[in-house]
């Protein structure tokens, strides 16, 4: 029987999986890694690391008796933005710097005023230049560290990366490069003129392919290190949350998929290129030929997570006693509670918010409690306000003069049949979850088996291997209450904006002011 293996190389862990025809999960290992923090802005990780995970998460797999001659290809889920300089021996000539990473917000201000706002969009799809973006990073190791950068022969992600390792060849996909800030989403080639600015030449950086394509069969010796056969396929792959959103058949527009772990992302195919007229969204290239996806991230999970570990003692010793999943005990509390939180509304913004509204300094609020609120309550509230999140990401796409008929659910909070309740109710959707398990390792295989020829095309392979779970109906009795909070979730957050902006001044203004001068 012909296997699939894929990769899901994130920030914090990598997850290997092997998959049957039918998108059946046969085995799979998780492998974690420790980031590297020299400073508070700095995030960094040896680029042998994650070879490493990948490595001992196939040795794993082999365990599960699966002969290597039955796995045909390879594909791969990977996080974005995290940049990986190689030197003319094919070695990494420092540690990979993050996506996590900040320390270039010098160079990405220098770049944002260089490239103003609305020309760096429209040739990149990206609201603004930002830290993150691997041309910020090239730019700070230019004026930082310019003996590396002298002796840079490529600039790789990484996907880019694993591609390499496993094949010998510098090859990239367009679902992870519009986020570098130096490839044109339009002609689908290098930014000249950014490259030009950066210092760098097109020969520094891989050749461009499709997602699901083939790159090539193992090299002997990496065969014979993972212990596979030397003719298993490598596949390009794709954005780690691209992949999320095949893998639970978020293919096409008029689909929607919101992956709610720690952040919430979000994904919107695109049938053609479509820029948002407000440049509030961004816009990145999907997995489909000539395809485009409106996709964005923020706090999402991460708000429940933080509730249940501050002021869910109870609910966690329960779930300890019972062997149940805390966030069960969570839920059954939750539903107790009345659509709307009986007036507490909040801001989930513990980090600043993401598109549409682009804020950093937006924070998390809490309003309207009462003595008649509970901790239910206010659980329920955090839920409500993360399809709150959903309902004004599906507003702006529809803005952008795109319908959208279903949202497909993935992620941790797929899990919670109640807050799923919540997000039908409130956007008025209906919301679909999948049989599927690791679904942008499930993702990165449906490309892998197109790119191998198993499938005639990614859409073949989805109606294969992504099977549909639970179906949530929107609630038309609590539309009305819905509505309403929306609305009060929207002015509170306008409302509060200026408070924002004038409390991330004064932040940034002591942060300038030494030590010394602040005082104990």
């Amino acid at each position: 029987m012909p296997y699939i293996l894929s990769v899901d190389a994130g920030t914090t862990a990598s997850k290997v999986a092997l998959f049957d025809l039918d998108g059946k999960l046969v085995a799979s290992s998780t492998n974690e890694y420790k980031l590297i923090t020299p400073s508070s802005l700095e995030v960094e990780i040896d680029a042998e690391t994650l070879w490493n995970a990948f490595k001992t998460g196939v040795r794993d797999i082999l365990k599960s008796r699966t002969a290597p001659a039955e796995i045909k290809a390879i594909g791969i889920s990977a996080q974005g933005e995290t940049l990986i300089p190689i030197g003319e021996d094919g070695q990494p000539l420092r540690r990979a710097i993050v996506w996590l990473d900040s320390r270039a917000q010098e160079e990405a201000d220098i770049l944002d005023r260089e490239f103003n706002h609305g020309s760096s969009y429209a040739i990149t799809g990206q609201v603004k230049i930002v830290p993150t973006w691997p041309a910020s990073k090239i730019f700070w190791l230019r004026r930082h560290e310019p003996k590396v950068f002298e002796k840079v022969s490529k600039y790789l992600l990484v996907e880019d990366y694993l591609i390499y390792k496993m094949t010998g060849k510098f090859v990239a996909e367009g679902s992870l490069l519009c986020s570098t800030a130096y490839w044109n989403i339009r002609t689908r080639k290098w930014w000249d003129e950014m490259l030009d600015f950066l210092g760098i030449t097109a020969n520094q950086l891989p050749d461009i392919r499709e997602s699901g394509e083939p790159v090539d069969t193992l090299l002997p010796e990496r065969a014979r290190e993972l212990g596979l056969n030397r003719s298993t396929l490598v596949s390009t792959g794709a954005l780690d949350n691209a992949a999320g959103a095949v893998g639970v058949g978020n293919i096409r527009q008029g689909f929607f998929s919101e992956n709610t772990g720690a952040c919430l992302a979000i994904c919107a195919p695109l049938e053609e290129l479509r820029m948002d007229p407000q440049a509030k969204m961004p816009i990145h290239y999907f997995v489909r030929p000539n395809t485009y996806m409106v996709h964005t991230f923020t706090t999402g999970g991460m708000v429940l997570r933080w509730f249940r570990d501050e002021f869910c003692q109870p609910e966690i010793q329960i779930g300890v006693t019972n062997n149940v999943d805390p966030y069960d005990v969570i839920g059954t509390e939750v539903e107790q509670i009345l659509p709307g939180s009986e007036g507490l509304v909040m801001l989930p913004h513990l980090q600043g918010a993401m598109a549409p509204e682009s804020n950093p300094g937006a924070r998390g609020v809490f309003y309207g409690f009462t003595l008649r609120h509970t901790k239910a309550h206010f659980a329920r509230a955090i839920m409500e306000a993360v399809a709150c999140i959903v309902r004004r990401n599906i507003d702006a796409v529809e803005e952008m003069g795109m319908r959208v008929d279903e949202i497909r659910a993935l992620g941790g909070g797929a899990k919670s049949r109640v807050w799923k309740q919540i997000e039908a109710d409130l956007t008025k959707k209906t919301v679909v979850t999948t049989r599927a398990e690791a679904e942008a390792c499930l993702g990165a295989a449906i490309l892998a088996g197109k790119a191998a020829g198993l499938f005639r095309s990614v859409d073949e392979a989805c109606t294969k291997m992504v099977q549909v779970g639970e179906r949530f109906e929107p609630n038309r009795d609590n539309f009305r209450t819905y509505d309403a909070l929306y609305t009060k979730y929207v002015q509170l957050y306008n409302d509060l904006c200026n408070l924002f902006e004038k409390e991330r001044v004064e932040s940034s203004q002591l942060a300038s002011v030494p030590d010394e001068l602040t005082g104990p």
